[in-house]
């Protein structure tokens, strides 16, 4: 269901500026001999299914494929950190029929630590940053440990521990959290998106995890612990979770999003649409309980806003690579 020429007018000037909102009425003439999107429209998910983003991919996709009457169809394309199923957007016809849902680390980390054939800004079209991610330290549920201090005993003793990793900011957490606790012979084993990482955990593979609260329902069904949470604060679906810090760790400051983008020299118009259109699915209250269950806080930016936090995001994972000395195993 498009919005009114109006409507979608304001929503343009507040959001892409004045330039923008001059062009808005010749594009609106385009849009409506096009239709845009007249087609099935393919959104890749670079991780696998069942996993923290895909999880967030189908719900807004969803609401947005009802409020168009289009479908938004989920591709998963996992593997090396997000980065295969995001390069492969990057170099997809700028079409508007291409797009991607994407995390922060894939987006903004890979191209730090790995030679991807993409770069976290200059390849892509921001549209709306979707919701905020958090963390919690899982373990598997006959781990003699129910706390981090408990944990960190653990994993300093004879015996290493291991953990899993589903995606390459995750990587990079986890080796700063070795770091952190004084515990290097942890085994960091890796996984190709957060779905399989969780089961590593769930099925006694690896000994824990730092999970991007994909794992909620396995927590609630006792298959896995909750040890800690990786937050400034308790997560609302465990308050008698604490935090790390409250258990003594610090440094731990770690958050991941999740956004919406297309290949870069996707046309301007349709970047405002999908913008304007995914700007109504973030305030449908059920969109927003939803996210707030699963432990992720929904977002509303404009695309050019998405465009700077990107920006910001991939600087600041460049100062930490650098100050960790941290490098791909």
């Amino acid at each position: 269901m498009n919005a009114p020429h109006s409507t979608r007018r304001q929503w343009l000037m507040q959001g892409l500026g004045l330039a923008a909102a001059a062009a808005a009425p010749g594009w609106a003439m385009a849009a409506s001999a096009s239709g845009y999107p007249n087609k099935p429209v393919r959104v890749i998910v670079p991780f696998a299914a069942g996993g923290t983003t895909d999880v967030v991919a189908r719900l807004v996709l969803q609401k947005l494929g009802e409020q168009v009457g289009q479908s938004f169809i989920v591709e998963n394309k996992g593997g090396a950190g997000g980065s295969i199923g995001t390069e492969q957007v990057a170099r997809s016809a700028p079409d508007g029929y291409t797009l991607l849902i994407n995390t922060a680390g894939a987006q903004t980390l890979s191209p730090v630590i790995y030679k991807v054939g993409y770069e976290a800004l200059a390849s892509f079209e921001p549209v709306t940053h979707i919701c905020d991610v958090g963390f919690i330290v899982i373990a598997r549920k006959d781990l003699p440990a129910n706390n981090m201090k408990e944990l960190i005993a653990l994993a300093r003793g004879p015996q290493p521990l291991s953990m899993s990793s589903g995606s390459s900011m995750i990587n990079l957490m986890s080796e700063e959290f070795k770091r952190i606790i004084g515990a290097p012979e942890t085994i960091n084993a890796q996984y190709k998106g957060t779905a399989p990482q969780m089961q590593a955990v769930v099925s006694g593979e690896v000994d824990f995890s730092l999970d991007s609260f994909a794992a909620v329902e396995m927590i609630r069904a006792g298959r896995v612990k909750a040890l800690g949470v990786v937050m400034p604060q308790r997560a609302a679906s465990f308050p008698d979770v604490p935090t790390l810090r409250e258990q003594g760790i610090e440094g731990m400051d770690f958050a991941s999003w999740a956004g919406l983008l297309a290949p870069k020299g996707t046309p301007k118009e349709a970047v405002a649409y999908l913008a304007h259109e995914m700007d109504k699915v973030m305030q449908l209250e059920d969109v927003q309980a939803k996210l707030r269950s699963y432990n992720y806080t929904p977002r509303r930016t404009t695309p050019e806003e998405f465009g700077k936090m990107i920006a910001a995001d991939n600087e600041r994972w460049k100062r930490i690579v650098k100050e960790t000395g941290f490098k791909v195993s």
